[in-house]
C-alpha cells in the first residue's frame, strides 16, 4: 500500500497541501524543478481578506498593501466601487512562497530541488507513493498520468515601477476588448511607491506583449512608464477553466491550484480556490490511509464547495468577452444607475460571486 506522499512543485498549492500532510503526519516530500522554488513569480497577489481567512497562513508577514476597492475603466465610463474598509491584501508572493517553504522544512517535509520533474521520475515515484500535482498549468504530472487538457488559457504580461501613486487604496481595471481582448489590464498599487502595471489577453489573439505596448500608450499607464523607474517585468499564464477531473483513484494521483484549472476565471487568481484544494486533498489522502476511503472524495468535496462559483465566475468572464465597447458601456452606465456600485462597495466578494447574488435579492425583498 502507497503510504508516503509526493507533492510535485514546490508553488503555493504545492506547499500549501506539503505543509498540511506534515501536519497529518503523513510523509511528504516535494520535488520542483527550479532551484529557487516559485521565483521569479510573475502574477498579482491581490486577495480577498474573506478568502485568506480560509487558508490558515499567516500572511500578515507577507502583506504590502491593503485594498479598500476598484474603479473599472469601461470604455469611456467610470465605474468606482469602495468600501469603507479594506477588502484584499496586497501579497508579495515571492515572499509568501519563501514563507510556505520554510514551513515545509520545518515541519518535516523532504524537499527537493533543482529535481528532473520527468516521466521516469513519476514511474519510480508512483510505484509507492501517492502524487499530488501541484506543478501549473503546463503540468507534467497531468500529461503524464493522462488527465484531460485545460481547454482556454489567459497570456499576462506585466511589470512593476518605482512610482507613486496619489491613491493607495485603489486598483484600476481597464476593460477594452480591442487592447486587452478577453481580459483587461491593471494598475495595482503593490505597496508604497511601487506600481504594478500588467495585461491579460486570451490566448487564442496571440501576443500578450504586443497588447502591453499598446495599453502603455492609455494617459494613466503612460504616466508611469515616462516617470517611472522599471524594476522588474515579464510574462506568465495562466488557466481559465477547469480539468474536467482532477483525480485518477487507481493510479493514486491528484492535481491541485493551476495543474487542476482551480482558477477564477474573471481574474485569473488561484490562490484561494488552489489553497483549499490542497486543503482537501490532503484530508482526503489521510482518509485514504486511515479507512481506505477514495481519494476522489477531494474532488467531490471541492467541487461540492467551489464548483457553482467558478461557475459564475465562468459565466461572467464569457459574457465580458463576448461584447463589444458600446455593449460593455452601457452595462457600466446601468451599474450605475441602478446603484449597483455602492452595493457592491458594502457586499462585494471577489471569490463568491453566489453570496453577492444572494445579499443582492434578499435586499431587494426587504425593500
Amino acid at each position: 500500500m502507497k503510504d508516503r506522499v509526493a507533492v510535485i512543485g514546490a508553488g503555493t498549492a504545492g506547499l500549501m497541501a506539503a505543509n498540511r500532510l506534515c501536519e497529518l503526519g503523513i510523509d511528504t516530500e516535494v520535488y520542483d524543478r527550479s532551484k529557487t522554488p516559485g521565483y521569479p513569480v510573475r502574477a498579482s497577489g491581490i486577495l480577498s481578506i474573506s478568502g485568506l481567512g480560509t487558508l490558515g497562513v499567516d500572511y500578515k508577514k507577507v502583506m504590502t498593501n491593503a485594498l479598500c476597492g476598484a474603479r473599472l475603466h469601461i470604455g469611456r465610463e467610470l465605474v468606482r466601487i469602495k468600501a469603507r474598509k479594506p477588502m484584499a491584501y496586497v501579497l508579495e508572493r515571492h515572499e509568501l512562497n519563501n514563507l510556505l517553504l520554510e514551513e515545509s522544512k520545518r515541519l518535516g517535509a523532504n524537499v527537493m530541488t533543482g529535481a528532473a520533474v520527468n516521466g521516469a521520475l513519476l514511474d519510480r515515484l508512483s510505484k509507492d507513493r501517492i502524487i499530488v500535482g501541484a506543478d501549473g498549468a503546463v503540468s507534467t504530472v497531468a500529461k503524464h498520468f493522462g488527465f484531460p487538457p485545460i481547454g482556454r488559457q489567459v497570456l499576462t504580461y506585466r511589470a512593476e515601477y518605482d512610482y507613486e501613486l496619489a491613491d493607495s487604496e485603489m486598483v484600476d481595471l481597464f476593460f477594452d476588448n480591442k487592447i486587452t481582448p478577453g481580459f483587461f489590464g491593471w494598475i495595482c498599487p503593490n505597496s508604497s511607491g511601487i506600481a504594478e502595471i500588467g495585461i491579460g489577453i486570451d490566448s487564442k489573439y496571440g501576443n500578450s506583449r504586443s497588447s502591453f505596448e499598446k495599453f502603455k500608450k492609455i494617459g494613466q499607464v503612460d504616466e508611469i512608464v515616462k516617470n517611472g523607474r522599471l524594476i522588474t517585468e515579464g510574462a506568465s499564464f495562466i488557466p481559465i477553466g477547469m480539468r474536467e477531473h482532477f483525480v485518477k483513484d487507481r493510479e493514486g494521483v491528484l492535481l491541485v491550484g493551476d495543474a487542476a484549472g482551480q482558477v477564477k476565471p474573471t481574474t485569473g487568481g488561484g490562490i484561494i480556490f488552489g489553497g483549499n484544494g490542497a486543503r482537501y486533498a490532503a484530508g482526503a489522502i489521510k482518509n485514504h490511509l486511515e479507512s481506505g476511503a477514495k481519494l476522489s472524495e477531494y474532488e467531490r468535496m471541492w467541487r461540492k464547495e467551489f464548483q457553482k462559483e467558478v461557475g459564475l465566475h465562468s459565466f461572467f468572464y464569457n459574457l465580458y468577452s463576448s461584447l463589444d465597447g458600446k455593449s460593455l458601456e452601457r452595462i457600466a452606465r446601468a451599474i450605475k444607475f441602478f446603484g449597483l456600485d455602492s452595493f457592491l462597495g458594502k457586499y462585494g466578494d471577489m471569490d463568491r460571486p453566489s453570496v453577492v447574488i444572494k445579499r443582492f435579492f434578499l435586499r431587494g425583498l426587504a425593500k
